[in-house]
């Protein structure tokens, strides 16, 4: 079997993918994959980490304004397509699979112009751009949450869950080396990430909150994002039980061991939050298009299985207050997280490329 996948820009599109080709191998163990993604995104680091070929497109993504940058990103559109259909005619794709960015329009837009079977994951809640226009050509169209369905009126949509929540239950985990590696004690972990670039705003909290952190009996785990790390480092108070790291390659193995996260509510964190059953705090990126982040958390915390906290609300006193109240309640909060969970989406979806495969 032969997939040519693309996903990228964010964790979010990237780690879903590589989790539906961990289970491809696994299957197929002749599977040959080529991944497409840009040279700037955060894929062309991870990607070939996880040892999957991977060739670079140049694309952007479109303004939603009227803006001449829009014209560069038309142009680039036109010579990806024709750079890919001489790529996919030479590498004669089964399937080809878009995991979301702007970065799969052109890919999959290519593989359904040439006749080749195709699938979308779609990881949020409210869909983007390129998948609204992508699913009316596409054979099937994967979505992470229920209700979504009305999303895609005109597509053959299949609510399977997100593959990265499968990935995170294959983690064989030894808590005690981990919690050596970090210097932490027995106490629960609260670990705390505002994504893979980090959050400004989740920052100035956390700071504000060690003072009050650091008499708590537990180990925090705070992960900044490279980007922010010396700025926080130089801001943030000193407290023993307070760890500030600037990036973790393996989130799944310290998910394992938390007791409590708190970050964004993108779509690959919730699937590995709901497939391990971890309570959590969620504070929803007012930045993101539709504000698709709250709707994402919205049924976490209409089950009882998260808190919310708005960006606009959060503060060190807030952040203290919700982490105090989801421990005294860790246990019902985590059941409800465990039966919102997707634990075999990474298996569907592999079901999906068998299935148009034909």
């Amino acid at each position: 079997m032969k997939i040519m996948i693309s996903g990228g820009g964010t964790g979010g599109h990237i780690y879903p993918a590589l989790a539906l080709l961990d289970t491809l191998k696994q299957r197929h163990p002749n599977l040959e994959v080529l991944y497409i993604g840009t040279e700037n995104g955060l894929e062309a680091d991870l990607v070939p980490r996880a040892r999957v070929p991977f060739k670079s497109i140049r694309i952007a993504g479109l303004k939603r304004s009227l803006s001449l940058d829009n014209v560069k990103t038309a142009y680039w559109f036109v010579q990806s397509v024709l750079m890919l259909r001489k790529e996919m005619k030479t590498f004669r794709p089964d399937v080809v699979i878009g995991t979301g960015g702007f970065v799969s329009g052109p890919v999959v837009f290519t593989a359904q112009q040439l006749g080749i079977p195709t699938i979308l994951h779609e990881q949020n809640s409210i869909p983007g751009l390129t998948n609204k226009f992508l699913s009316k050509k596409a054979d099937r169209v994967a979505l992470s949450f229920a209700g979504s369905e009305s999303q895609f009126p005109d597509a053959n949509v299949r609510v399977i869950g997100n593959p990265r929540g499968s990935e995170v239950l294959k983690t064989t985990v030894n808590e005690a080396a981990v919690r050596a590696e970090y210097g932490i004690d027995e106490r629960p972990i609260v670990l705390i990430y505002g994504g893979s670039r980090g959050a400004e705003a989740i920052n100035r909290a956390v700071i504000e909150a060690i003072p009050e952190l650091a008499s708590e009996p537990v180990n925090v785990l705070y992960v900044t994002g490279n980007v922010h790390y010396d700025n926080v480092v130089a801001k943030a108070p000193k407290a023993d039980n307070v760890h500030v790291l600037p990036y973790v390659y393996d989130m799944p193995e310290l998910l394992a061991c938390a007791s409590l996260v708190v970050s964004r509510a993108g779509a690959s964190t919730i699937s590995e939050l709901t497939a391990l059953g971890l309570p959590s705090i969620l504070i929803p990126s007012p930045y993101v298009t539709a504000d698709h982040q709250t709707k994402n958390a919205s049924a976490l915390v209409e089950s009882g299985a998260a808190e919310l906290i708005k960006e606009g609300d959060l503060t060190g006193e807030s952040l203290v207050r919700s982490i105090r109240h989801v421990l005294a309640h860790h246990d019902e909060m985590a059941a409800a997280s465990k039966r919102l969970g997707f634990p075999h989406a990474a298996e569907s979806l592999a079901d999906l490329v068998e299935e148009v495969r034909g």
